[in-house]
């Protein structure tokens, strides 16, 4: 006779067996689908749809763990929905701007290297992975709980997120498109709170998805969720985000006593000190 105690254990395990499978499964669609990506920009020598398979492979694997969870609770679908947004706004205006501008620096060096290039389309599989993980995990969960506290907070952070990075990135689209600012450099709008504030807004919305997500979260493993917010700050703060940007901006205006007066008195990320 199976006891409470192991029938419980056993259920435990079936449950995380599920959340396995789901998480296998998007992450060789993740895979499947930037090799994809890889060998068709390898074949044109061209990065212009990058970022938007990215975008594309967010929304599509968001979707795709909602239906091999099984189960559809409002939770799931508000997650599922604001990760749908964000993929299509950031999607359609980075696709938009390479557009415009015909390359990105970016893969200077890169595209002409089927190699390297195909190192890059990884790169981006594992940023994918590893920033949707949360909402992964909450897709894959049959289990639910009463929306609390952390959810509408977390929702709340979201939605600033997006409003704060959507309006940096619209405020920057605008003065670059102004004959009039030629070789300046912005510095109005959020941008005079941050120098980066598109990346304070993109990090803010992926902490509030997981803040959310994590209502319905028990274990170390499903707890291990919070290193994706983590990974974004890490990955824009260090890797592929500021550190580039702020290299290419000394590289351009740094004898610019108008720009080194910016530099000292503008927040690198968080605009926490010129707001208060």
């Amino acid at each position: 006779m199976i006891s409470p105690g192991q029938l419980y254990y056993f259920l435990a395990a079936l449950q995380h067996l599920m959340m396995g499978s789901v998480l296998l499964k998007c992450a060789a669609a993740d895979l499947g689908l930037q090799w994809g990506g890889w060998a068709l920009a390898a074949a044109l020598r061209t990065e212009k749809f990058y970022d938007l398979a990215g975008s594309g492979t967010f929304i599509l694997l968001a979707h795709l763990s909602r239906v091999w969870g099984g189960a559809s609770h409002l939770r799931q679908n508000v997650q599922t929905g604001l990760v749908t947004a964000w993929g299509l706004r950031l999607g359609t205006f980075l696709f938009m701007r390479i557009l415009k501008d015909g390359q990105d620096r970016r893969f200077n060096k890169v595209r002409d290297s089927p190699g390297t290039f195909f190192v890059y389309w990884n790169v981006q599989a594992l940023w994918v992975f590893m920033t949707l993980l949360p909402t992964l995990m909450l897709n894959s969960e049959k289990r639910d709980a009463p929306l609390g506290p952390r959810d509408f907070i977390g929702w709340g952070l979201w939605g600033l997120g997006f409003a704060t990075e959507a309006i940096a990135d619209q405020q920057k689209w605008i003065f670059k498109n102004d004959p009039g600012n030629a070789g300046k450099f912005i510095q109005s709008g959020l941008w005079a709170y941050s120098r980066h504030p598109n990346y304070f807004g993109e990090i803010l919305q992926w902490g509030g998805l997981w803040l959310s997500a994590s209502s319905v979260m028990k274990g170390p493993l499903q707890l291990l969720s919070a290193a994706s917010p983590l990974f974004v700050w890490f990955l824009l703060r260090h890797v592929s985000g500021i550190p580039i940007l702020e290299k290419q901006a000394l590289k351009k205006w740094g004898a610019d006593p108008q720009f080194q007066d910016y530099i000292r008195n503008t927040p690198l990320l968080w605009p926490w000190p010129k707001c208060f």
